[in-house]
This record gives structure tokens, C-alpha cells and sequence, in this order.
């Protein structure tokens, strides 16, 4: 998720606004960058595909995360900052190419969306009032999943994670606000109950997937610009992390984490409209980025969805100009992995 602090989106509603309140097709990919050195690999240039928000008066922003393909390849997306009786949630018909919103409240401010393979429902992450919302498919029947402290502390959960069995795994931006590392992995069982600290001391984790194998944890640093790596064990446990990746982002930060099913890393941008692509041991393979005759008053590439079993992705772009989708064709094909978080 871009950074919006707990303050700012406290502050937006401090005055009503919220609340409380981040098959593949053709798409034009270049040879290696001639400017690009050893591991920066390629440039990929993604395509606009279409407009789904304007900034809202209300909240002076928009922005769009959470891209996730549902059972019938239509593509849910969240905006952030949306106010009260605006589509918090949206739903793409990317063959169409229209979207209608599916969700709305006077609450929440949903930085994250996750179809759980448990329950088929849509998980959605709350940041400022740190707690975990589901609807069902068609975004009705809302209900609150999670909600409470773990360990003593309240979450601001950022983005999230499902295993296999339909167990949540978060990442908690705690601390973000005042710039502390008190961040952390927090694994919930599918019941909503065994909240869990896999990890402590971090500062602002973001992004959040399992690898390709499912035996570990990608989770980024937006305030130190790493990724981590988090190996589990078959019995719950944890081996120590260590980091992965450190990402060169100038005046970018790392936001939002997607693998495909070659195991490449799909890291989000805040503070740039690109993204940046390494395969599992750390190289640095490609940069996504938007053209620049389309790139004028859009800020941040936050994440991406991969069309399940192909190589079409959707990436979310916001800014000033509003929020968009621009498309690219993937290193490798979608999975659960590559959608949502």
C-alpha cells in the first residue's frame, strides 16, 4: 500500500470524510535496457488498459490495490481512499472492459483483497482499524473476521497471504507512523482465531507472498527498501529470516509483492509508476514500467494480478491523474500467488 499514515487517514476522518481514515497477449517489450547495467535486467513497456477512478473530492486522492482474479476471471480491485458510498471495491470485466463497484461502507479504508481457497470469500485488509473483513463473491455479506490485538498490541494489517489450507498470513505496518520498527508477520488460522507473531521488529512490511513451492514468505520493508525471506516449517514453526533483496529504489519505496509460477518476484513501486521483476535468487531481471507520455501525474505502481495459468497482467498505477490499470505480459504464468496481497 502507498504510504497513508494512521494519522492521515485519522485525519480524513477527523473531518467525515472516512472513517479512520495501498493466455498471455502482446504487449510492448524491449530488448536490454542500452542504459541498464550488469543485473538490471530488461525494460517492459506496460500498456494503458483503462481508467477505473478519478481522485475523490472527498479524500483529495485515489488509489487502487489489491488486484485479484475471482473463479470467473473477473478482476476485483480496491481504492483505498474511496469515501463513504463510493466502490471501495470493484469488479473488472477485463474483456469488456468495464467495472462496476460491488462494495461500499462507512468504515473502512481496505488496502489488500485475497480470495481465500478455504472459503471462496474476499478477504480484505482494514489498515487503520486493524482488522480483516470478508464478503462474499459478489462483495454482499460483509463480515468482520479478525479484528483485536495480537500479542498485547493492535495490527495495522497492510497486505496479506493465504496457504494452502486457507491459514492468513499478514503484514503488520505497526510503527509505520512514527517511522519505529515495531512491524510483523502475523500468521491467523481460516477460523480467525491462533493469531500468531512469526516475525517482530520490522519496519513497515508491505508486501506479502508465499514463494513458489510454498515454503516460505517473500514480505517487503517499504522504509528500508528490502525483501525479506521467511522460511516456514512443516509444523508451524520458523527458521530465522534473513534479507533477500535490497532494492534499489532511489526515491521509490517497496510496496506491494506478487510470484508467478516460476517463482520472479513482482515488486511494486511507491513513489514511481514501475515495477521491478527478480527471479528467486535475487537477480534483477526486468523493470515493468509505464510510458512516459502516459506516466504524467501518476506516482505509484502499487500491485499486479496474472491472469491464472497465463501470462496477461494487470497492473494498478495511481496519482493525481487518477487510478488506472496499465497490462504487460508476465515472466511467468499467474497463480494464487500472483493475484491480490
Amino acid at each position: 500500500m502507498r504510504r497513508l499514515t494512521v494519522r492521515s487517514l485519522a485525519g480524513l476522518a477527523a473531518l467525515g470524510l472516512l472513517a479512520l481514515t495501498g493466455c498471455g497477449t502482446r504487449t510492448d517489450h524491449t530488448a536490454a535496457d542500452p542504459a541498464a547495467g550488469p543485473g538490471t535486467g530488461r525494460i517492459i513497456r506496460a500498456q494503458h488498459f483503462m481508467r477505473l477512478t478519478d481522485v475523490h473530492e472527498a479524500t483529495g486522492m485515489t488509489l487502487l490495490e489489491g488486484p485479484v482474479f475471482d473463479a470467473d476471471g473477473a478482476l476485483h480491485v480496491v481504492d483505498v481512499t474511496a469515501p463513504p458510498g463510493a466502490p471501495k471495491v470493484l469488479r473488472v470485466d477485463v474483456r469488456r472492459k468495464t467495472a462496476r463497484g460491488v462494495h461500499t461502507d462507512d468504515r473502512g479504508a481496505y488496502t489488500s483483497a485475497q480470495f481465500s481457497p478455504y472459503d471462496g470469500r474476499l478477504y480484505l485488509t482494514d489498515f487503520p482499524h486493524g482488522e480483516i473483513v470478508s464478503l462474499a463473491p459478489d462483495g454482499g455479506d460483509p463480515r468482520t473476521f479478525f479484528s483485536g490485538e495480537v500479542d498485547g498490541a493492535p495490527m495495522n494489517p497492510d497486505d496479506l497471504a493465504f496457504d494452502r489450507d486457507g491459514h492468513l498470513y499478514v503484514s503488520d505496518s505497526r510503527g509505520m507512523s512514527g517511522g519505529e520498527a515495531t512491524g510483523r508477520i502475523v500468521r491467523i488460522g481460516r477460523d480467525g482465531a491462533d493469531a500468531t507473531v512469526l516475525a517482530d521488529g520490522l519496519a513497515a512490511p508491505n508486501g506479502i507472498s508465499f514463494d513458489a513451492e510454498y515454503r516460505g514468505l517473500w514480505f517487503s520493508e517499504l522504509t528500508e527498501n528490502r525483501v525479506s525471506y521467511l522460511r516456514l516449517g512443516a509444523t508451524g514453526g520458523v527458521a530465522p529470516r534473513h534479507t533477500a533483496i535490497r532494492v534499489d529504489g532511489g526515491l521509490a519505496q517497496t510496496d506491494s509483492i506478487a510470484v508467478d509460477a516460476d517463482g520472479n518476484l513482482y515488486q511494486g513501486l511507491h513513489g514511481r509508476p514501475a515495477m521491478v521483476v527478480y527471479d528467486k535468487h535475487g537477480e534483477r531481471l526486468a523493470t515493468v514500467e509505464v510510458p512516459a507520455r502516459a506516466a504524467g501525474g501518476l506516482e505509484s505502481a502499487t500491485n499486479v494480478a496474472i491472469v491464472p495459468g497465463g501470462t496477461r497482467a494487470y497492473l494498478t498505477v495511481s496519482g493525481p491523474a487518477g487510478g488506472h490499470l496499465f497490462t504487460f505480459d508476465a515472466l511467468g504464468k499467474g497463480t494464487r500467488q500472483s493475484n491480490g496481497g
